[in-house]
């Protein structure tokens, strides 16, 4: 569970493997040889990340997913190449660095497989101490900021969507995201629905 370095990451043999909990799950964007469910214990996927770039702006900021301390999280396990290795984790730093409020980890994922064996994988934990760490916030303000949101990668409503779909199709839930997704899905329902009929005869 040590911090990992730049040459410690992109030198050392054998493949690599990165640990995705968010957007990763659904649109990798990177060459691998095998995908696998895993599940990282001590740390929990949260909406705790104000998004200033991909799905937000600093004027209006969105929200993203972080790995914050305590609990577990299940995620995909993707194993890439070792040939491949340099690449995608200058391709990594790029996506999910532009602002440095992850710190880039390696921790021990458990692969749900018939193996189960564990191991080591690239993951981004959020920094609690940089001025984009949103901490705990409740579902009106999750919402608030998930609503106005809208950035280089998209409307953050988007990626919630399509986080949501991702955990699904791997057969479990996130009981906080789905809430979220319910009210985006109403909010959709609401601005499509049609418009009251005027009761003239009470004007």
């Amino acid at each position: 569970m040590s911090e990992i370095t730049l040459p410690s990451v992109t030198t050392a043999k054998g493949d690599l493997w990165v640990f995705g909990y968010g957007s990763l799950m659904w649109r990798p964007g990177f060459d691998f040889e095998e995908r696998v469910p895993a599940r990282l214990v001590g740390e929990h996927r949260a909406l705790c990340v104000y998004s200033f770039v991909h799905r937000g702006t600093p004027e209006k900021p969105g929200l993203v997913l972080g790995l914050d301390r305590g609990g577990a999280c299940r995620g995909i396990a993707f194993r890439v190449a070792e040939k491949n290795r340099t690449e995608v984790v200058a391709y990594l730093r790029a996506r999910e660095q532009v602002t440095s409020v992850y710190r880039e980890v390696m921790r021990s994922v458990w692969l749900e497989n018939d193996a189960r064996q564990r191991v080591s994988a690239l993951t981004y934990v959020v920094d609690r101490g940089h001025a984009q760490y949103a901490g705990r916030l409740s579902l009106a303000e999750q919402h608030r900021h998930v609503v106005q949101g809208h950035g280089q990668s998209g409307a953050n409503r988007d990626y919630v969507t399509a986080t949501v779909k991702a955990i699904e199709a791997e057969g479990f839930r996130d009981t906080q995201l789905h809430q979220l997704a319910l009210m985006l899905h109403g909010d959709a329902h609401s601005l499509h629905a049609p418009a009251p009929v005027e009761d003239r005869e009470n004007r």
